[in-house]
């Protein structure tokens, strides 16, 4: 019998996870050679970062993702395998009832060399009855880690955010001075919300769905690129998202022409995508890989 090799051993036991839907199963992945992600500087924040994170929120809400359905032993074989190639970055948030995945993996990655990024979330919701700092207690005990590398208020959605969202920054600020926050920002699904955070001295991250289809998000392409350059310029922070388009860009070409915009544009520091296989997470580290190497 053929031996089988560790990677393709991985592979077999992903096979079930990998028949969840992400909205990219029918996706045909060009064979990628082994290659590592490398870190960048996330704006001005101080913080060093994987170039790529694992997104545990696709298809998220009410506690629960794609992720999440595959079953914590699924994904930890996922994890593990994006570790070996530097993704080491993990965005997780309260909506997507990821801390759990979180949690696991950091038994095996040591903490003070992972990257964690949370979310939360500022409505009223039955499994999010607490105040803020109590909720921070709770992200604590969830994900077996003492800080947060990044912590966003999640899904600001109007251009009044800043003022309906009080209670929470102040909550946030304090946390932050206490050592469990280090950097502070929010994740924007709409366009004056977005313009907004970009003025705001309380924001260091931004997190902004961005490709050059303008597909799943705030505004055009043009413009959103445009309010990310005058925010990346102030200093700050910004982690792209929906790179993608949530999994329409179904064909090589697109998913190679959106990394080289945004890559290429140098106002996105790093991006978050949700990779259910191991080939996924070869692809999106050797073509990211390829391209940052390459502008």
């Amino acid at each position: 019998m053929k031996p089988i090799s560790r990677r393709h051993f991985i592979q077999a036991g992903l096979i079930g996870a990998a028949a969840i839907s992400t909205g990219l199963g029918n996706t045909v992945y060009a064979n990628s050679k082994i290659a590592q992600i490398d870190k960048v500087k996330l704006g001005k924040t101080g913080l060093i970062v994987p170039r790529l994170a694992m997104g545990t929120g696709t298809h998220g809400g009410n506690q629960s993702s794609d992720m999440t359905r595959m079953g914590l032993e699924n994904w930890v074989k996922l994890a593990r395998y994006a570790h070996e190639r530097g993704v080491s970055f993990y965005d997780a948030a309260d909506l997507y009832g990821s801390h759990h995945n979180v949690k696991a993996i950091l038994k095996e990655v040591p903490r003070e060399k992972a990257t964690l990024l949370s979310k939360i979330w500022t409505r009223a919701e039955k499994w999010n009855p607490d105040a803020p700092m109590k909720t921070l207690d709770r992200f604590r005990m969830e994900t077996g880690s003492d800080y947060f590398d990044i912590m966003l208020l999640h899904c600001m959605t109007n251009a009044k955010w800043q003022e309906e969202k009080k209670p929470y920054i102040e909550a946030l600020s304090e946390a932050k001075q206490k050592g469990v926050i280090k950097t502070l920002g929010v994740s924007c699904h709409n366009f004056e919300a977005l313009k907004l955070a970009v003025d705001d001295p309380w924001v260091e991250v931004i997190l902004a769905r961005i490709n050059p289809e303008g597909l799943v998000m705030d505004a055009t392409s043009e413009e959103v690129m445009a309010v990310l350059k005058k925010a990346h310029d102030s200093g700050k922070g910004i982690i792209g998202m929906k790179i993608f388009g949530e999994g329409k860009m179904t064909e090589e070409s697109r998913r190679e022409k959106s990394l080289q915009w945004v890559i290429g544009s140098k106002n996105v520091d790093c991006m978050t995508i949700g990779m259910t296989t191991t080939e996924q997470i070869d692809e999106a580290v050797s073509r990211i890989m390829r391209i940052a190497k390459a502008v």
